[in-house]
């Protein structure tokens, strides 16, 4: 006698939009664009399965509620500027100054921005995102704002390293890479924007124009030899 298997999740309403894409991600990106659009509580999981084209039953199969899809969300967000600034920080100061090392960070983290889908960072100081089960990626942001910090305090000249501690530099400086969001809300960023965010980023620091400029080439090549 065989013995009838209970298939996992429920047949689609609709064709998936994006056929090389697993539900798992159709399901992570239907989310963003409705948490961006509608803001978290207006957005029901019925919502994302219908955007999705499955059932709501499907949609459990991957994520138990909402919140388990944006904290997944907000992790994918800021992880690989994570990932990337260890890598870079671990290069200073044998193969890297930290000036070079905070416009590599600085550029890549922007660009990072600039191209997670729908605005994401939109999405990050949203009072919801304060809650308890969200403190996973605010430890995570908060690693990349002290490394900001570290390069920051080691790059910046003399007098400003002296006046404000390494923490303090870390909160203006991601604030700063962070303006991308802003930027977003306005217009599509263009190419000529992350050098301007990462040019900034060492002005904040107190280097002058021709520090900024033999930064920025260094970074090129760091990026290119070592990331």
């Amino acid at each position: 006698m065989s013995i009838t298997r209970p298939r996992q999740g429920r047949p689609r309403h609709t064709p998936p939009s994006d056929p090389g894409a697993s539900a798992r991600e159709q399901i992570l990106d239907a989310a963003g664009a409705l948490f961006v659009e509608r803001g978290i509580a207006s957005t029901s999981t019925r919502m994302i399965a219908e955007r999705v084209g499955i059932r709501q039953a499907s949609l459990y199969y991957h994520f138990a509620t909402k919140e388990e899809i944006l904290a997944e969300l907000l992790a994918t967000s800021v992880r690989p500027s994570l990932h990337m600034v260890e890598r870079i920080q671990a290069l200073v100061p044998e193969r890297a100054t930290p000036a070079a090392a905070l416009y590599a960070v600085a550029a890549m983290d922007a660009r990072t921005l600039c191209r997670t889908p729908y605005n994401i960072g939109t999405l990050y100081l949203l009072p919801e995102v304060r809650a308890e089960r969200f403190d996973a990626f605010r430890a995570e942001r908060g690693r990349l704002q002290e490394s900001y910090g570290t390069l920051g305090a080691l790059a910046a000249a003399e007098g400003v390293a002296r006046s404000v501690p390494a923490e303090r530099i870390g909160e203006l400086l991601i604030q700063l890479v962070e303006v991308v969001i802003q930027i977003r809300r306005s217009r599509e960023p263009q190419a000529a924007d992350t050098d301007v965010i990462a040019s900034s980023c060492l002005r904040l620091c107190g280097l002058g124009e021709s520090e900024v400029a033999a930064a920025r080439d260094e970074s090129r090549v760091l990026l290119s030899r070592w990331v």
